[in-house]
């Protein structure tokens, strides 16, 4: 039998159906919607030569629990799983200079699923976690990430610390984010083969992570909150870094 990820929800059902629709091996609808998002769902399924199968409330629940499914549940082709080598063989082997996000032990569903949301919105080649100390990709992180969980690798690698002096060794330029780190997210040359590094909520950074980088910078904060939501932080940086390695110009 094939390997099967339930995703659920129309924005993240949508996202495969429109780029990757040979992944979806079923699809549900439910039996008691027949909107125009459903019906335009349903089109553009029958469009790719995917039969969508109707499903009673309660035939949806017990596929994926008490969730805001929105009425669709698809059974897709995972992206095969990266670990060490498979991480540390694309960035070799990449034309473009690396751009990596690597969360260090990010527990939330919810915020790992914005951060990969966020890492696809700004050209993430790959999410990097902990095999232990974090979340795993799952139908939640799935729905929140609206569809980026089945396009952005993530490696889920044994050892954090070695495989970022892994990356190092490749030419990659480690840098964390930390809220009292002395340069700033806006002063600092982010132009460069790239891993920005989040740490875990409320902790921050561990000690080993830390080490391994090659410098530390904060988001400036105007404000009387002394930090930010990790997913938030994410986007952020992540622009930051794409804004300066686009060479992109903000007209005042």
């Amino acid at each position: 039998m094939a390997e099967r990820a339930l995703v659920f929800g129309l924005h993240a059902v949508g996202a495969v159906l429109s780029h990757s629709p040979e992944r979806i091996l079923e699809l549900w609808l439910s039996s008691g919607r027949d909107d125009p998002k459903i019906k335009s769902l349903r089109g553009n399924a029958e469009a790719a030569g995917i039969k969508p199968q109707p499903a009673s409330a309660d035939a949806l629940r017990k596929l994926v629990g008490d969730v805001t499914h929105q009425g669709v549940v698809a059974a897709i082709r995972p992206l095969a799983p990266w670990h060490d080598n498979e991480l540390l063989t694309a960035v070799a082997a990449s034309k473009d200079p690396a751009f990596l996000l690597v969360l260090d032990g990010v527990s939330d569903p919810h915020n790992l699923g914005a951060c990969l949301r966020s890492a696809d919105a700004a050209g993430v080649q790959a999410l990097v976690v902990p095999k232990d100390r974090s979340a795993h990709i799952d139908a939640v992180v799935r729905k929140v990430a609206a569809g980026a969980a089945e396009f952005v690798p993530v490696a889920t690698v044994t050892n954090l610390a070695r495989t970022l002096e892994a990356l190092k060794g490749l030419g990659v330029w480690v840098v964390g984010t930390d809220g009292e780190a002395v340069e700033t997210l806006f002063g600092a040359d982010l132009n460069r083969p790239l891993a920005l590094v989040l740490g875990a909520e409320g902790s921050g950074l561990r000690r080993l992570t830390r080490e391994k980088c090659d410098f530390l910078v904060k988001i400036p904060m105007a404000g009387r909150i002394e930090s930010l939501n990790v997913s938030v932080a994410a986007g952020i940086a992540l622009f930051e870094a794409r804004r300066q390695r686009s060479k992109l110009t903000v007209t005042p």
